[in-house]
């Protein structure tokens, strides 16, 4: 059965980071393990594991005090584990601890991902915007947002 339950410990985080690093789309990004880790261990972020007994499958990054509060940073799942829902999951909790601060749950995904995009739009996300040539030349970052209200009610 698979947890979802924060980050514990450096070998969690390197093995978060090692995953993210290896896996697409942050291999056409050029991240590379040092890059990945700073991002897992940075202190502004929450960082969620999903765990099957002591292997890490996938792991979620939200930032709650960012200029767009209650942003999905990184969604990141094993390849062995893809395809079975976990991303799915993972949105999920992270929606679930969003929503409980701020009505806004918002995410970027890359253009060449569409895998990505469709989990999202499936899920209820909607585009609010691109930025063109973000991360890398030639590929775009697709603003994503899913609302259950206005800031102000």
């Amino acid at each position: 059965m698979v947890a979802i339950r924060p980050l514990a410990g450096e070998n969690e985080a390197r093995c978060c980071a090692e995953m993210m690093c290896s896996t697409e789309p942050w291999i056409t990004i050029g991240r590379n393990f040092d890059e990945s880790l700073a991002i897992v261990n940075d202190p502004t972020s929450e960082v969620y594991v999903a765990v099957e007994g002591d292997r890490v499958l996938g792991f979620i990054i939200l930032m709650m005090r960012a200029v767009f509060s209650g942003y999905i940073r990184t969604v990141c799942v094993d390849p062995t584990s893809r395809g079975g829902g976990l991303g799915t999951q993972l949105v999920q909790f992270a929606e679930e601890r969003i929503f409980r601060e701020t009505p806004n749950v918002f995410l970027c995904v890359s253009s060449f991902n569409p895998r990505a995009r469709q989990l999202y739009e499936r899920l209820g996300y909607e585009f609010v915007g691109e930025l063109r040539d973000y991360l890398i030349r030639g590929a775009s970052e697709f603003l994503m947002r899913k609302s259950i209200g206005p800031l102000r009610q």
